[in-house]
């Protein structure tokens, strides 16, 4: 996701000379994407010339005591320090920068590779105007960018649009299934069930039609979607199913905020 971001902003425009990176051992297509801009992972900064304006903290959550506390002796009183690391709270990071310093915990997903996530932003009662400005620059070069005033949001937020990629991609692997299973070859089956969900999406982002008023449009009484939908949309279906799995995603953020 880090290299999604910095690849985003530097498409921008952000110029990779005022980039700094740490990582001992950078996956190989962000060591590419790295390279490709003339852009060095070091196994640890030490010192900079001057404090930097933003630290982005791009780190699986269970990593980040081991190589945070590094990384905040950087910070100075101005740092806006930005963290995409699921389930860390902005109280974590606080304990490790200077007294009031600015932060925000960000949650962005995986379209983010393609210039089409969602970051949803929380701060702490440290960020400015200007430094809030600055995070929404830096999240809009992956895609749109909403904020929530209390960080307990944030646990929903997860499991909404930071899980649901997983979601969209497990219709599409069903839904391929499935098509095996009423007889189709499995080249058809997955070039059906992926054109399906992706071309269903591209549809509602560009529609000002509701979800609920798309769904309808297709769906004729007493047709064959109809009779699909009956079963999808019974008790114990797909709204409940779904409503159970955000349930328990949000829970597990609020375990690994512990």
């Amino acid at each position: 996701m880090g290299g999604a971001l910095l690849e985003g902003l530097v498409a921008r425009g952000l110029d990779p000379r005022r980039v700094r990176v740490q990582d001992p051992g950078p996956p190989a297509e962000v060591a590419a994407m790295l390279a490709r801009h003339g852009i060095v992972a070091e196994p640890a900064i030490e010192r900079l010339p001057e404090p930097p304006g933003v630290i982005i903290v791009a780190v699986k959550p269970q990593m980040m005591d081991a190589v945070f506390p590094h990384a905040a002796r950087l910070a100075g009183p101005g740092t806006l320090t930005v963290s995409i690391a699921a389930g860390r709270t902005l109280k974590s990071f606080e304990t490790h920068l200077p007294a009031n310093a600015a932060v925000v915990r960000a949650m962005p997903n995986t379209p983010a590779a393609i210039g089409r996530g969602i970051t949803v932003c929380a701060a702490n009662a440290h960020v400015n105007p200007g430094q809030r400005t600055l995070c929404d620059a830096l999240m809009a070069a992956v895609g749109e960018v909403a904020w929530v005033d209390r960080e307990a949001e944030m646990d929903a937020v997860t499991a909404v649009s930071g899980s649901g990629p997983a979601y969209v991609f497990l219709l599409a692997e069903a839904l391929e299934k499935a098509a095996v299973a009423a007889g189709l070859e499995p080249a058809l089956a997955r070039r059906l069930a992926r054109a399906t969900v992706s071309g269903s999406g591209e549809l509602l982002a560009q529609s000002d039609l509701d979800a609920s008023a798309l769904r309808q449009n297709v769906t004729s009484p007493g047709g064959t979607t109809a009779a699909a939908l009956a079963v999808l949309m019974a008790d114990g279906g797909l709204e409940e199913l779904l409503r159970k799995a955000v349930v328990a995603g949000e829970g597990r953020s609020r375990e690994l905020a512990k």
